[in-house]
């Protein structure tokens, strides 16, 4: 079994391979996280804004929601492959499938804006989560300050809602790096898409599959390690110099001053 793994999967061509499409699904994976969580911020403050100005906004995210959130991914994914050309300008068309341009390939732009148009919808929700969990009493007491509703928003209460959010907010981060297995429907050549190619050629199925699962399994932890990071307690600014310059007064000092 040793020998086996050694001569097909950990050939050169094959471990590069599987870097390759590692790298893709990393780069799909953190375009995804940035392109939502910004998105994602917005969609939370349109679900949470009041006011009769902000109706048709609040009604606009809802129905983004149950749109996105209601529809399974790779139904998604499909619509956007095979159905986004159909409706595009004939030049615009040729020259995206055709993979004329300085941008990715049209499998790779149909599956990020599949995967980020899916992910924002849960995002959002969970950032809206984070903004509901700041106390009110911050709300007035930033205004009571002068400070205007959009600077309360984002200097006071989304610094807040964010850390507040961030348990389910990697937890969906986790998700996105998962899904990214998805988008190798449409061509897109990642991880997984990878190992299936891998096992093709060399029957080796537990082989090609255990290595892309090792590889998930290192990202996922990497999340982990960050998000525990993020979450550390961090010491109040000045405090490290503070307890230094006291480990460096003498003893008597205190008593002798009085």
């Amino acid at each position: 079994m040793l020998e086996a793994w050694t001569q097909q999967l950990l050939a050169p061509r094959y471990g590069w391979w599987l870097l390759q499409g590692w790298l893709v699904t990393l780069a799909l994976s953190a375009v995804a996280i940035a392109a939502s969580t910004v998105l994602g911020v917005g969609l939370a403050a349109a679900r949470g804004s009041g006011g009769p100005g902000w109706c048709s906004w609040q009604g606009a995210a809802r129905a983004y929601l149950s749109l996105f959130r209601n529809t399974p991914l790779l139904v998604q994914l499909f619509f956007w492959y095979f159905g986004l050309p159909s409706l595009l300008p004939e030049g615009v068309r040729e020259a995206l499938v055709a993979g004329q341009g300085p941008w990715p390939s049209f499998e790779v732009l149909t599956a990020t804006l599949g995967l980020v148009l899916y992910a924002t919808a849960y995002v959002g929700e969970e950032i809206r989560a984070g903004i509901q969990g700041v106390p009110r009493s911050q709300w007035q007491a930033a205004l009571a300050l002068g400070l205007t509703p959009r600077q309360v928003f984002t200097a006071v209460v989304l610094p807040q809602a964010l850390r507040l959010a961030l348990p389910p907010l990697f937890g969906q981060y986790m998700n996105i790096v998962k899904n990214t297995s998805l988008v190798m429907a449409v061509g897109v050549v990642e991880l997984s898409y990878v190992s299936r190619q891998i096992e093709a050629e060399t029957f080796r199925t537990f082989q090609s599959f255990g290595a892309a699962t090792l590889l998930y399994v290192a990202t996922i932890l990497a999340l982990e390690a960050l998000l525990a990071r993020l979450r550390r307690p961090r010491a109040p600014a000045g405090a490290g110099a503070r307890g230094a310059a006291a480990a460096r007064r003498p003893h008597g000092l205190g008593h002798a001053a009085r």
